[in-house]
């Protein structure tokens, strides 16, 4: 169903009401895209500031060659365990600290939202459905996501170390996840744990404007030739590891890898050990991406049709708007359906379905 939307082509009064939107300084607003214009079938490829060529801001919907994936269904053990696990995570009011000697923190409305249906089924596949395990898994991510301060790292806060654009958030792979291209050769910072930091709100971003009916992201790394013999320290590397399998399970669709100098083909020889087989078997090295990406959503210097020209003072806030406000509507369908953990991802994303309890009957959200 979603995938059909995605390919329909907007009628003449659709494209009339499209173009009255995008008459403000050339942009289409976002807002308007959460309510009246939510269903329409966007312009292909439109960007949020109605950039062409260059352009220079992301793009809102992904291409018509994309094509989202159908949700596997539950096994009936499957839905038993996922039932159990949710009735547990209902009953939780404190998370954990990680700090000896120092009392439990109280659960937060940003928690039970971040406790979707999704959510509890991603730490049950990663767990390889032990209840227990998924419910350990979770809690040690609500203490982190609270103890790395993730909610509180503004735009602001991480703006300069985005300031050449080494990591870019624009376009959807061929199943429709969102692409965030990392280019080490624009590296602009010391090598900090705001870096990681930084990683993590882009990684963050990412969730925010991903579509309805999609889960993962595809990540895309070019070491091109500015990279010269620098590489993240070990350090580094096993930290954002540890970050992307133990908090991020079953977010990552596939990572594309190109232009790899053999000083990075020794630093992945390093890190393979503390990769679990998942998260290897997704990694693609210097291959067509072309093929994952549709061209009209993938940047030149990737190899696709897109010129993309990285300006701070525009990308920036653009993208910051449009990840904001698509976390509003989450929030305010969140509320609307009566604030549950183990809401539906795909409803509080703007999917048409009636917000469920959470409880799964035949494999589906009831």
């Amino acid at each position: 169903m979603a995938a059909a939307a995605q390919s329909q082509q907007p009628s003449n009064a659709e494209t009339a009401q499209i173009d009255n939107m995008t008459k403000v300084n050339g942009s289409i607003d976002i807002q308007d895209l959460h309510t009246s214009a939510a269903k329409l079938s966007i312009a292909e490829n439109a960007t949020v500031d109605g950039s062409t060529n260059p352009v220079k801001t992301p793009f809102i919907n992904p291409s018509s060659q994309s094509k989202l994936p159908t949700p596997p269904v539950l096994t009936e053990d499957q839905s038993t365990k996922y039932s159990k696990l949710l009735s547990s995570v209902q009953g939780w009011t404190t998370k954990p600290s990680s700090t000896p000697n120092t009392s439990a923190i109280p659960i937060a409305d940003s928690d039970r939202i971040w406790l979707t249906r999704e959510c509890i089924l991603r730490y049950l596949r990663a767990t390889k459905w032990d209840v227990n395990q998924a419910a350990i898994r979770l809690q040690a991510t609500l203490t982190w996501r609270h103890e790395f301060g993730l909610e509180s790292h503004s735009a602001e806060y991480i703006s300069p170390e985005n300031a050449t654009g080494k990591q870019v958030l624009i376009g959807f792979d061929i199943d429709g996840r969102p692409c965030l291209y990392l280019n080490p050769g624009k590296q602009n910072t010391e090598r900090t744990n705001k870096q990681v930091e930084g990683l993590v709100f882009m990684l963050e971003r990412t969730l925010d404007i991903m579509p309805a009916g999609q889960e993962m992201l595809a990540l895309l790394i070019n070491f091109d030739k500015k990279m010269g013999g620098d590489r993240p320290p070990l350090w580094q590397g096993k930290q954002v590891l540890n970050i992307l399998q133990s908090h991020y399970p079953e977010r990552l669709g596939r990572s594309l890898v190109i232009n790899i100098p053999w000083v990075v083909w020794t630093f992945f020889k390093l890190i393979n050990p503390f990769m679990d087989p998942a998260t290897r078997e997704k990694l693609k090295f210097d291959q067509d991406l072309r093929q994952f990406v549709p061209p009209a959503q993938l940047l030149k210097t990737y190899g696709g049709d897109v010129n993309f020209v990285y300006d701070h003072d525009v990308y920036w806030p653009a993208l910051n708007e449009l990840a904001a406000k698509k976390r509003a509507m989450m929030t305010e369908r969140w509320i609307k359906a009566g604030k549950k953990i183990g809401e539906s991802e795909h409803y509080l994303r703007g999917g048409e379905e009636t917000g469920g309890n959470g409880l799964v009957e035949n494999g589906h959200a009831s």
